[in-house]
């Protein structure tokens, strides 16, 4: 079945690329600054929340800026990626009901896409980690194995959320609602240490926050989460791709009626 993937990525291969450039150039058409908005965003956003919430949590906690960024760019990673995917097939629709092309080629090329976001925002997280006198250590490797668990989350939420979307128009209002909700529950900008030890295990719940915090372990705290934390960064990717995955298989035929 992989082989039969790659041979079908293979052969649209040209497509892919064009679809990735596109969507690349499409978001920060007609701007002044283009490209330099993928990271001038989270600094905005980064400079509100700090000013806002500094003074309830930077107090009593360490490099709270840093603490801040980590939260805010997984997050924004996550929501970026995953509202592009839902929209994917409806956005190109002109071309899928014209010619014959595997489907989730669209839905990679925003993932591609945002990753290239995320990526342009984590050097400048790092410049901010310098800045803040948080030393490098090898351990930082260890934080390539969370943003591919991630980037694997993404993909499959969505697989999920483009098919229903495809049936389900108003299920882009209430995945607004929902990511809104997901903000506040991922301890962004507030730490959990204040809340009870069963509050604290029920955070992890929430596959953002164990993102997140595996994160923040790595880069605030110098430390490897336990083997628990990895296994349930790799549930929760590989439960999302593989949802998706069987709700793509069996409602492919149907995503041309509705279109």
């Amino acid at each position: 079945m992989t082989q039969t993937l790659m041979s079908k990525f293979q052969k649209h291969r040209f497509l892919f690329e064009e679809l990735v450039k596109r969507d690349f150039k499409k978001k920060y058409k007609r701007t002044v600054l283009g490209m330099f908005w993928s990271i001038l965003s989270p600094l905005l956003q980064l400079l509100v929340m700090s000013v806002v919430f500094v003074k309830f949590f930077g107090r009593s906690t360490p490099h709270y800026t840093i603490y801040l960024f980590a939260g805010n760019l997984t997050y924004s990673f996550f929501k970026e990626s995953t509202t592009g995917g839902m929209n994917s097939l409806m956005m190109n629709a002109n071309i899928i009901t014209k010619i014959n092309v595997p489907k989730y080629l669209f839905l990679l090329s925003k993932n591609v896409s945002s990753l290239i976001n995320f990526g342009l925002t984590l050097i400048i997280f790092f410049l901010f980690v310098a800045i803040d006198g948080i030393p490098f250590t090898p351990k930082f490797f260890m934080l390539l194995f969370p943003i591919l668990c991630l980037i694997v989350f993404n993909i499959g939420v969505g697989f999920i959320l483009s098919a229903m979307f495809v049936i389900f128009k108003d299920i882009q209002y209430l995945y607004d609602i929902f990511t809104l909700l997901l903000m506040y529950l991922s301890a962004i900008f507030y730490p959990v240490d204040s809340f009870s030890t069963t509050v604290q295990h029920l955070f992890y719940v929430n596959p953002m926050f164990t993102y997140i915090s595996y994160i923040r372990s790595i880069v605030l705290h110098n430390t490897i989460p336990p083997l628990w934390h990895h296994g349930l960064c790799l549930l929760y990717a590989l439960l999302a791709i593989s949802i998706g995955a069987l709700i793509y298989k069996r409602n492919n035929y149907k995503f041309l009626y509705y279109m």
